[in-house]
């Protein structure tokens, strides 16, 4: 037996929330919209599981965090998706796609047959055992990607309250989870074989910032290493991890954050893959014409840097969830997606954004011993990256247009002395109005179209009269 939807998402993550949004405000009928998760609860927004879920009160939970409102629209509960004719398939594995016949194979044995799929199966934690080390199935190894994971994490800090924690992995994961176990009174040693944290967007001197604060609320770093083994008691929980540089750390529970792989399996061979994930065209339009992709499976053409990238981050993810949807709705409307790379992350009391790319020389601004300062990236004579901690709504607004402008920098050392007045400046100036296409006779005007009056009215008037004449003849053809 089987099912046939016209649209299809499979994934029930970020991106497929915010898709099944769109999909609604396109217009999608009752009956022709199905999602397809391996989890048990409805799509919700990522991000909350390492802050608002680990918190010692007052902790998130469902339905509080439902997309899409991390983006301040509607809340996606169970029962909108049920109002909107949306069918939700969830706690469900698809065990094999086939794309030249257009269906899926569930894990219960369904088959689930579609016009158009958007795959947002988005991607999985790396496992210790990846990297040859065994232990990551006990009581007291958490990952954190999923909401089972989250609940388990909660569960084992207060089992153990102000106990010992590793946490292995100094990236988003294992700066987030070590902030939030702070936060619970637990011990935290960070564990990394990088020179600094958040090495892939930081440079050492903004790592040294965050590691500073993170050392002031009592977090420990050991750098430069990486696990090499567990101890285990008598009954399967690790008591010590032992490092590759010799050191030995008694531990009441461990945090594994070491990088994700996107889940591509189902398509390899079926679709093109690039940069790990499924390469997408301006419409997130993969090698096949009825699948897209979209969210950290996604690999697209950044048109900013002019390369094809895969983005793991959770505006990437919403946003081109949105494109994806208008591509496949309204393609006559729909141009590429452009998207400028936007991370951030909020940790205590800090908040910081990142917009473009960290190549090139680097300028700092403002006053790394306060609250509240920056950074600029220019490559090749051009501003290609920004850095904010501490900004207002208004700053961080600022540094992303200034971004996406990509404004020509001839003195670094002015720059510098401008520091954050100069992203607001530029964000302030006028943009060139575009040129504005009018289909008449194949003519093209630009504005201002405030002078010649008489010469556009001689020339509107022309282009009836061929269009007149043109129709015409295709009436007598008919």
């Amino acid at each position: 037996m089987g099912r046939a939807f016209v649209y299809v998402i499979l994934g029930g993550g970020v991106a497929a929330g915010y898709a099944a949004l769109e999909f609604v405000k396109k217009g999608v009928s009752h009956g022709e919209l199905c999602i397809i998760s391996d989890e048990p609860v409805a799509p919700y927004e990522r991000p909350a599981l390492s802050k608002g879920f680990l918190l010692p009160e007052a902790a998130a939970r469902l339905p509080s965090f439902h997309t899409c409102v991390g983006a301040n629209e509607e809340r996606l509960t169970p029962k909108w998706y049920k109002e909107h004719g949306i069918e939700l398939v969830l706690g469900t594995g698809v065990k094999s796609a086939d794309v030249k016949r257009k269906t899926l194979l569930t894990a219960t044995g369904e088959t689930i047959s579609y016009k158009i799929l958007i795959v947002a199966t988005g991607a999985r934690a790396l496992k210790l055992e990846e990297f040859g080390v065994s232990g990551s199935d006990a009581e007291n190894v958490c990952y954190l990607r999923d909401i089972a994971d989250a609940d388990r994490l909660v569960n084992v800090m207060q089992s153990c309250p102000g106990g010992n924690a590793v946490v292995i992995g100094g990236g988003y994961i294992g700066m987030e989870c070590a902030a939030s176990l702070v936060i619970n009174k637990i011990n935290v040693t960070m564990v990394f074989p990088e020179a600094h944290c958040m090495a892939r967007l930081f440079t050492p001197k903004i790592a040294n910032y965050y590691e500073e604060y993170y050392k002031s609320r009592g977090v420990n770093f050991i750098k430069g290493t990486v696990l090499s083994s567990f101890d285990f008691d008598s009954n399967g929980k690790v008591t010590a991890v032992n490092l590759r540089d010799g050191r030995k750390l008694s531990v009441d529970m461990v945090v594994v954050g070491i990088g994700i792989r996107p889940n591509t399996g189902l398509f390899e061979g079926q679709l093109t893959l690039e940069k790990g994930g499924i390469k997408v065209n301006g419409m997130l339009q993969s090698s096949n014409s009825s699948v897209y992709a979209i969210g950290d499976v996604a690999a697209f053409l950044v048109k900013a840097f002019g390369e094809t990238r895969r983005l793991e981050h959770v505006d990437s993810a919403r946003k081109c969830a949105k494109h994806a949807v208008a591509a496949i709705m309204e393609p006559e409307k729909t141009g590429e997606f452009d998207y400028l790379p936007f991370f951030y992350s909020r940790v205590f009391t800090l908040s910081w954004q990142f917009y473009g790319d960290n190549v090139g020389d680097v300028v700092y601004y403002g006053d790394m011993s306060g609250s509240a300062f920056g950074a600029y990236w220019v490559s090749k004579g051009h501003l290609v990256g920004t850095f904010l901690e501490g900004g207002t709504k208004e700053e961080y607004e600022a540094v992303a247009k200034a971004t996406r402008l990509r404004p020509e920098i001839e003195d670094l050392t002015e720059l510098e002395r401008q520091g954050l007045r100069y992203a607001v400046s530029v964000s302030q100036k006028p943009v060139a109005s575009p040129q504005v296409e009018v289909r008449a006779s194949d003519l093209v005007l630009e504005k201002p179209l405030y002078a010649w009056h008489a010469t556009a009215g001689v020339i509107f008037a022309a282009s009836i009269a061929a269009f007149a004449y043109f129709y015409a003849k295709r009436r007598r053809r008919w």
